[in-house]
């Protein structure tokens, strides 16, 4: 006789937490230990689970969490297309972004919490996250989620346009026109932005912004495809050309507009910040 054998939950949550690991290319040994125990089950909806492949939705054969570590969008509303994010691609950015104990840390688009409470953990002793989610449903959800995590806040509203404090990191989990002046003006010395850049409908990418003493270097990072942040983009937006992928892909500065006018080397210029293909000097 056969025997067949399945992995058990322990088993599978340590085999996700090295591919994790070998997507996010760091050194930092916490990001293992933070895959492996903040669990993900905690914070969807009750299972059996819908998980996305090519914009269709599957259902697992049961409520077994083992189905949920892998690399998989899992629907968190499936009637609103809203999702807990890819884990290959935050282990990605959790990789280049490097959150540090006592970072103070922005969640834009926190969902139910999932990848707030990894920045939550990575932030610890003496940092904070600020979480923001603008659906209801999903702010009470991640409060409830969150309790248990050290120095977070969840608020519920338009991050584009409440104030955000002076932030090490601005994490943001939907796709963006173009950064609000306020998150420019958020970051501190040497603050990071990570948003994903949708210009158009035909362009989605990430990029890191760095805010250094000549100004906001840009680098765009890997593609990426997020729902529309709310308040991510002006009225103004629609009149601008938007820049095709070889230049969305050339952008290695931000400038806000009030503090240098848009110049020969703009990929695209919006109301109050432009996009240059000029690095920092």
């Amino acid at each position: 006789m056969i025997r067949k054998e399945t992995a058990n939950i322990a088993e599978a949550r340590k085999f996700y937490a090295k591919l994790m690991v070998a997507a996010s290319k760091s050194h930092d040994p916490r990001l293992e230990r933070v895959f492996e125990l903040v669990h993900r089950e905690a914070f969807l909806p009750p299972g059996p689970w819908k998980i996305m492949v090519d914009n269709e939705y599957f259902e697992t054969p049961s409520a077994d969490p083992v189905y949920l570590y892998q690399n998989a969008l899992v629907a968190l509303d499936a009637a609103k297309g809203i999702n807990n994010g890819e884990p290959f691609l935050h282990a990605a950015w959790l990789g280049v972004v490097a959150p540090k104990p006592g970072d103070v840390v922005c969640h834009i688009g926190a969902g139910s919490g999932y990848y707030t409470a990894m920045l939550s953990v990575l932030a610890t002793p003496d940092g904070r996250v600020e979480a923001f989610e603008i659906e209801p449903v999903l702010a009470e959800m991640a409060r409830k989620n969150l309790q248990a995590f050290e120095g977070v806040t969840v608020t519920q509203g338009d991050a584009t346009k409440l104030p955000l404090p002076a932030s090490d990191l601005i994490y943001v989990n939907a796709g963006v026109v173009a950064p609000p002046r306020s998150w420019l003006y958020a970051l501190r010395p040497q603050g990071r932005l990570i948003f994903p850049w949708r210009p158009s409908d035909e362009v989605g990418l990430t990029v890191l912004i760095t805010r250094t003493d000549a100004g906001f270097a840009a680098k765009p990072l890997i593609s990426s495809w997020f729902i529309p942040c709310v308040g991510g983009a002006s009225a103004f937006d629609e009149f601008v050309k938007p820049p095709d992928a070889r230049m969305a892909w050339s952008v290695r500065s931000v400038w806000l507009s009030s503090e240098r006018v848009p110049d020969r080397s703009a990929v695209v210029a919006y109301e109050h910040v432009w996009f240059s293909s000029s690095a920092l000097h």
